[in-house]
């Protein structure tokens, strides 16, 4: 099941990096979200103002989401790398954004750790630094 959970994972990514970063795509439901649980949770690290909020369920998410993207004139995500961990997943995305407010560019790289039960996604986290995300999925020590 690991296998599929990767290319799961990795369909389920690219959808959002190819159209999905506009708040109207989330609002009128553009976004497949049937990879994850109805109850999946969603951890947040990184975003300021938002730093340990947890979101639940599908609506948790695309409030999560419109929430974050809501603060850049535009964002471009891009999948790098799945490292798989059996029932977890560590995805590693370079995120280049643009600020709203103060036309300040950025160009780096976000982390999450996915946890699958079923095929779906139940829980995942973000991180700032990947290497903390490969540390949380027990692949660093």
């Amino acid at each position: 099941m690991s296998n599929q959970n990767v290319e799961n994972l990795r369909a389920f990514l690219e959808t959002w990096t190819l159209e999905a970063w506009t708040l109207e795509a989330w609002r009128r439901g553009k976004v497949d979200m049937s990879l994850l649980d109805p109850d999946v949770n969603y951890e947040d690290t990184t975003l300021p103002g938002h730093t340990g909020e947890t979101y639940h369920g599908r609506k948790g998410v695309i409030r999560a989401t419109e929430r974050w993207i809501e603060q850049y004139e535009w964002l471009l995500i891009e999948v790098e790398q799945i490292v798989d961990a059996g029932d977890r997943l560590v995805s590693v995305q370079r995120v280049r954004a643009k600020a709203r407010r103060t036309g300040i560019e950025f160009d780096g790289y976000l982390a999450y750790l996915w946890t699958f039960r079923d095929g779906k996604i139940v829980h995942f986290r973000s991180f700032r630094d990947p290497e903390q995300a490969m540390e949380a999925a027990g692949l660093r020590e």
